[in-house]
């Protein structure tokens, strides 16, 4: 287990507004444990070239994504969109 966090980036409201609750519990439950990788948070999703930067999760099997940061030096993984084609 890691000491890394997760949170929304910018806010939950601006993030996740108007998304059903199933949804937003997926996020949720993929953030914490994509927070449990700690630094190799850096290297999963696409892009699947490089480490580093704005990073893509598909979500429900297909029916959406998240951005998120995977930032070492806050410890902290910024979920910052959720796309939902439901």
């Amino acid at each position: 287990m890691t000491d890394w966090s997760w949170e929304y980036n910018p806010s939950e409201e601006h993030v996740a507004d108007g998304l059903p609750l199933g949804v937003i519990a997926e996020v949720e439950r993929l953030a914490t444990e994509i927070a449990a990788l700690g630094y190799d948070a850096t290297k999963i999703g696409r892009p699947i070239d490089r480490a580093g930067g704005l990073r893509e999760f598909d979500i429900l099997g297909g029916r959406g994504f998240i951005n998120f940061l995977a930032v070492p030096r806050h410890q902290c993984i910024y979920v910052c969109n959720i796309t939902w084609y439901g």
